[in-house]
């Protein structure tokens, strides 16, 4: 059995690593080059670098702040936010990561999935999806296509959340993680705004929903708030690997704790040394 991942992420505005509630209410959380530094010393197995808000102000994501975290780590790490075309792909892949999330522009231009796809690799390409519960309003205003909500779609994605909670798209969020990766997609980072920041676990029902339906690695995230979780993100949810921020930026558990804790549940993962 392949081992799972524990994935710290880097929610990254202004330059500092924040964390909210929803993807509102965000709190600075310190340094990334300095976190990067320390997640890499843990013994993670992957980090995720996000510019939350360069979607939503509609500028480049920051290659420095990018270059300095690389500088840090030594495991594989995933960098997204503001990338609307393949030269920003490979901008980033130049700054020194080794694979590219995108969210906003691959849903307002899917084929920027596949393009990317082409040019480096499937495993590159990891499609970032926030995904919220469906509520009877937003059923009223579904989109077009085959990929809008209907009467059995329970979770909507929302495009540009690093401003204000994120834009209503009218599609379907496991429609949606199915389009990607036949388009090319090697990853999805499944967020759930729902649980985001709360600390009270995953939306298992989403994770197991996705994980199920694609044939590719899912990445539990939105909700770590106990050791627990993440087991039930692997267990429950199916997820392939977790990703948690507020635990370990503030302290709570180590990123030994969590793998301790997952290995004595009889799951597997890769030790620090």
């Amino acid at each position: 059995m392949l081992t799972k991942r524990i994935i710290p992420c880097l929610d990254v505005d202004g330059g500092r690593v924040v964390k909210g509630v929803s993807f509102v209410e965000h709190r600075d959380a310190g340094d990334p080059a300095a976190l990067a530094a320390a997640y890499n010393e843990q013994g993670a197995d992957e980090l995720i670098f996000l510019d939350i808000t360069a979607s939503a102000d509609q500028r480049d994501t920051m290659v420095k702040v990018v270059e300095a975290v690389s500088e840090q780590v030594f495991i594989p790490l995933s960098v997204g936010g503001g990338l609307r075309t393949v030269d920003d792909m490979y901008r980033m892949l130049r700054a020194g990561a080794d694979k590219v999330g995108i969210n906003t522009a691959a849903v307002a231009r899917p084929q920027l999935i596949a393009e990317g796809a082409r040019r480096f690799g499937s495993q590159c390409i990891v499609l970032s999806i926030d995904a919220k519960r469906v509520s009877a309003g937003d059923l009223a205003q579904k989109g077009d296509g085959d990929l809008a909500l209907d009467a059995s779609s329970r979770w909507m994605v929302k495009t540009y959340t690093g401003r204000g909670g994120g834009r209503p798209t009218g599609i379907d969020a496991l429609k949606w993680a199915q389009r990607g990766v036949q388009l090319g997609a090697g990853e999805i980072l499944l967020n759930s705004i729902d649980e985001d920041g709360r600390q009270a676990g995953y939306d298992l029902e989403l994770l197991r929903t996705v994980s199920d339906a694609v044939p590719v690695p899912v990445i539990a995230s939105g909700g770590a708030g106990e050791l627990e979780h993440l087991y039930e993100a692997i267990s429950r949810g199916h997820a392939d690997a977790v990703l948690a921020a507020s635990i370990f930026h503030f302290g709570k558990f180590t990123i030994r704790q969590a793998k301790e804790y997952l290995r004595e549940r009889g799951v597997p993962v890769r030790l620090p040394v």
